[in-house]
């Protein structure tokens, strides 16, 4: 992470078009994130390839998603529902959840409570 020194500006500061800020993951084929880690809570800047599909699954974490563009189904608790730009979702801890693309990819933004641990280094996976 770059040092307020080194941008002139303060280093609590991001932008979601900055590629080199956050933690680098690969969640799947298609899809990575990068991630931003404070004391209670943890966002992920995901962008996912169309076509591509996120592995379903649950952790004990609180998660809020919001889609800030391109289309996709979210999976959740057995149902999938077409999202749009503007959509956002509220997954509570060890509720099954997944996403998927068609023909348009997607960036998301998630927000988790507490952070996940294993999101606290670059690697691939969901955890």
């Amino acid at each position: 992470m770059p040092t307020e020194s080194q941008t002139n500006r303060p280093a609590w500061v991001f932008n979601l078009a900055d590629d080199a800020q956050g933690i680098h993951r690969k969640l799947g084929e298609g899809i990575t994130t990068r991630i931003f880690v404070g004391d209670n809570a943890m966002l992920s800047v995901v962008q996912i390839a169309p076509h591509s599909t996120g592995k379903v699954h649950s952790h004990p974490q609180e998660q809020w998603g919001i889609l800030l563009e391109g289309e996709c189904v979210r999976i959740q608790g057995g149902r999938e529902v077409a999202m749009k730009a503007g959509d956002f979702w509220h997954t509570p801890g060890d509720v099954t959840h997944g996403i998927r693309t068609g023909d348009v990819g997607a960036t998301v933004l998630d927000v988790f409570s507490p952070p996940r641990d294993e999101y606290r280094k670059a690697g691939e996976g969901f955890g």
